[in-house]
């Protein structure tokens, strides 16, 4: 049987990052699960993601449930809920909007966190929404709705009516392909990656939609590529948002841009 340190140094030489980390991961899963530990070892030394090992990843105050056909929540998105809850703090029944929502990973962590907020998220792939479904066990589903369909042309019943619009969209050009790691590229769904030539052709269609359902005074709140801090602020800007900002995540990277809807 594999020992801790030996799993340390397996996963290091297939070149895991966070050998450390994910082989203790992989034991304590093991111990509790009685899944195999050596045959979860061999598996993340491919590159299949710990959080699909072990079935879910913590973000923020959830612990959200992942695996194939879903994309596994990032670290640097909760910059993005940050933003969100600042705007809406004060507000009494506020309504949010996730676009692309995934797992949930934006949409739930508000309604977590927020007393009150009314929550919609949208998303397409049907194998994602099942995973969201999943989710809604975290949190107050009363206030939670669930939208399995294209954010283009999302939630009719609330154009004018909605308070921020948040989204994690995909947002990797084609031609970035190479730079993914092998557990994103490999693993998490590709509807969820890429995004044409630019990496922005979804967060246009964010940007119209968000345009729509947006109250007049209303907030946009999108995450994208750390490189593409001056392209995406500059979709919004285009459009005619006020107050278009950047804003960097908590290794100093750009990461979100806000933008808000003109009151006229």
């Amino acid at each position: 049987m594999t020992t801790v340190q030996e799993a340390i140094a397996a996963l290091r030489a297939a070149g895991v990052p966070s050998a450390d980390y994910d082989a203790r991961a992989l034991q304590r899963h093991a111990e509790q699960s009685g899944a195999d530990f050596d045959e979860l070892v061999r598996r993340r030394a491919e590159r299949v993601p710990l959080q699909h090992l072990i079935g879910n990843t913590g973000f923020r105050y959830l612990v959200l449930d992942v695996g194939p056909g879903v994309f596994v929540p990032r670290p640097e998105t909760e910059v993005v809920v940050d933003a969100v809850l600042a705007e809406i703090r004060a507000m009494k029944r506020p309504v949010v909007v996730d676009l692309c929502a995934g797992a949930g990973t934006i949409g739930l962590s508000v309604v977590h966190e927020h007393p009150d907020a009314e929550v919609h998220l949208v998303e397409r792939d049907p194998s994602a929404v099942e995973w969201l479904y999943r989710n809604l066990r975290h949190v107050d589903a009363s206030r939670t709705q669930v939208h399995c369909g294209d954010i283009a042309d999302a939630l009719p019943e609330l154009v004018g009516k909605v308070d921020v619009v948040a989204s994690n969209p995909p947002y990797v050009a084609e031609d970035e392909r190479g730079l993914v790691d092998p557990e994103v590229r490999d693993h998490d769904p590709h509807v969820a990656l890429f995004a044409g030539s630019d990496g922005l052709d979804v967060i246009r269609v964010v940007e119209q939609r968000a345009r729509e359902l947006l109250r007049p005074g209303g907030l946009v709140v999108v995450e994208h590529s750390d490189r593409q801090g001056e392209s995406a602020p500059e979709v919004f800007r285009a459009g005619g948002w006020l107050d278009v900002a950047d804003h960097p995540d908590l290794t100093g990277r750009p990461r979100f841009t806000v933008g808000r809807m003109p009151c006229h």
